[in-house]
């Protein structure tokens, strides 16, 4: 048995036995609870949330290619004494735990039922997004120019820095006061000094609100839009009431600042088939951009995402559009999607109803040696126990800090995690857990359960 200790789950790659992959909610806006000493974890009420680190941490030894499996009847008792802890108190319970070298399922309680796995929903659209358009997708943001209206056209970058964008940073890369400036340039460039403002957001469609989400909830996902002014920094509860007319706006200002007269306010209308380009700004790549969606369990930017990989499937931008197009990518490449019904694609929805086996199986070959360049940036786009995003207090002062990385999913009837841990001995596991119909109140005691029943002793092992 190796030595245990806190060990931080990085994206540094690492050797397994089959080959090599990276180990680096809903409402998910309060990832976790404190810890109490030892091994188990006490119900707590809900901390502040701790922005993501802005520094990677320390790249350490991953797994060992030469550890036992673990014993599948212990693995399955584990299961078995989560799905009857009072602290879940009655609620249905899905486990599947697999390792990944072998493929071999260790755990099936209730695994292929299918439940309501909140954010966890996330891990589905990030596989096809990543499968579909490749880690090195980027967005632009352009304005173009018609006789005398500059339009600022969305293409579904929802991280846009307010003023000056910064390269080395995913989360405002490019910048509206850059593409304002670049545009008041080249207008100068061509003696235009005058113009009139429009927002082209038509690259998506359909309802910007899905009516699978309860009244409520607009604290936790804004309208599903094309472009906006940062989103992930910008708190719960804040969203502007027109995310894209804000950024509109805001564009607006940089324009006139950098010497262009605008006249009137921004209005909404397609760009016109005749207009040229006057400028530009692009993305971080979407391997980046989901490092910071499915760490920080952003609804917003996952319906965006889903939206994107929609049209690039061929499919309209909406959220008809977003959820077939997941569920294509999936079945395309081999997942029994049977069973699984989606409302939204970010989780948020109660209605959604997928199975643990089939995250479980998702996690598994991205994991693997079949999951390749997307799996590894999946893997690595999770958060680490202890240590950031949604984990960031979650398992602290227990065996299981730095050696289980998940997704999180949270509702008020609804928990979930779904990810990869490397256990005591040193075998990789892929895992998905979800518990879902307890009473409402009971989210801290379903997690309490979750990690101490399952988690905790999973990563002793």
């Amino acid at each position: 048995m190796r030595k245990r200790a806190i060990r931080v789950l990085t994206a540094a790659s690492v050797v397994v036995a089959v080959g090599y992959y990276g180990l680096a909610d809903a409402l998910d806006l309060v990832p976790g609870f404190v810890t109490a000493a030892g091994e188990r974890i006490e119900t707590a009420p809900f901390p502040a949330f701790t922005p993501l680190a802005a520094d990677a941490p320390p790249a350490v030894a991953g797994p060992d290619a030469d550890a036992p499996i673990p014993d599948a009847g212990v693995v399955a008792k584990l299961a078995s004494t989560l799905a009857s802890d009072p602290q879940v108190g009655g609620a249905r319970v899905g486990v599947s735990v697999i390792d990944v070298t072998t493929g071999r399922e260790l755990s099936n309680q209730g695994a292929d039922v299918a439940l309501t796995p909140a954010s966890s929903v996330k891990l589905l659209t990030a596989w096809a997004a990543l499968s579909l358009m490749g880690g090195d997708h980027t967005l632009q943001t352009k304005t173009t120019l018609s006789g005398h209206t500059v339009t600022l056209v969305g293409g579904g970058d929802v991280l846009l820095a307010y003023d000056k964008g910064n390269p080395t940073s995913t989360a405002g890369r490019a910048g509206l006061g850059d593409l304002a400036r670049a545009t008041a340039e080249n207008l100068k460039a061509q003696g235009v000094t005058s113009v009139n403002v429009a927002l082209d957001d038509t690259l998506f469609s359909g309802p910007a609100w899905n009516d699978g989400w309860e009244a409520g909830n607009e604290e936790f996902v804004a309208k599903v839009q094309p472009i906006m002014v940062d989103i992930s920094a910008q708190a719960y509860g804040t969203y502007p009431a027109d995310p894209a007319l804000h950024a509109a706006q805001v564009f607006t200002q940089h324009l006139e600042a950098a010497g262009i007269t605008v006249d009137g306010d921004a209005v909404r209308a397609a760009s016109p088939a005749d207009a040229s380009e006057i400028a530009a700004v692009t993305s971080a790549p979407l391997a980046d951009v989901l490092g910071v969606s499915l760490k920080k369990s952003d609804n917003t930017m996952t319906e965006v995402e889903a939206r994107l990989l929609a049209i690039a499937a061929g499919w309209e931008g909406s959220f008809t559009g977003a959820t077939r197009a997941v569920l294509d990518q999936l079945r395309a490449e081999g997942f029994d999607v049977s069973g699984v019904t989606l409302k939204d694609t970010s989780g948020l929805a109660k209605a959604d109803k997928v199975s643990a086996r089939l995250l479980a199986q998702i996690v598994a070959r991205a994991a693997g040696e079949q999951g390749g360049t997307v799996g590894r940036t999946l893997v690595a786009d999770l958060p680490v126990a202890g240590l950031e995003g949604t984990l960031h207090d979650r398992f602290l002062g227990t065996g299981a800090a730095g050696d289980v990385r998940a997704k999180t999913g949270s509702l008020e009837e609804c928990a979930s995690l779904s990810g990869v841990v490397v256990t005591d001995s040193g075998r990789l596991l892929a895992y998905s857990v979800i518990v879902d119909g307890f009473k409402s109140g009971g989210l801290l005691d379903a997690r309490a359960a979750i990690d101490n029943d399952l988690m905790i002793p999973l990563a002793a092992l």
